[in-house]
């Protein structure tokens, strides 16, 4: 019979929520870092990091947790650089979609590229512990985007 698994104290996972805090700030610091390198503020580059498909300007501000109209500035900057462009909803033509361009494409690789602390952290792991916290994270990944778009 397997046993059931009991849920974890309180404790364990406050442990673990500060140390997924600690992590991600020192990513995000890693990510800015490198977005200004490219010529972009940190929300510009999260709004291109997003854009993987095609994606509604309501849907982009539902993601980067801003007003809609906050997004059409960010848009207009990264869109007057060649890096996204609008486009009219296939379903919809009411609805502005935004894509990446090839160059906002290539701008993305290139921050991730230059994200050097990151990649260094990373560099730590062994094999097997980097594909562990792979499975880890995309267990995790459902539930922690379950309310975004």
């Amino acid at each position: 019979m397997t046993p059931t698994p009991q849920a974890p104290a309180p404790q364990a996972n406050l442990e673990l929520i500060e140390l997924v805090a600690a992590t991600m700030t020192a990513y995000y610091r890693d990510f800015a870092d490198a977005a200004a390198r490219e010529g972009l503020t940190p929300a510009q580059a999260k709004a291109l990091a997003s854009l993987r498909t095609p994606m509604s300007m309501r849907a982009l501000a539902d993601r980067l947790l801003c007003d809609a109209s906050n997004v059409t500035g960010i848009i207009d900057r990264l869109e007057s650089r060649d890096l996204v462009r609008r486009q009219p909803d296939e379903k919809d033509r009411r609805v502005k979609n935004v894509v990446a361009t090839e160059s906002g494409s290539q701008t993305m690789r290139r921050i991730r590229a230059q994200m050097t602390t990151t990649q260094a952290a990373l560099d730590t792991l062994t094999e097997e512990e980097r594909a562990t916290l792979n499975t880890l994270l995309a267990k995790l990944r459902p539930a922690m985007e379950c309310r975004l778009p």
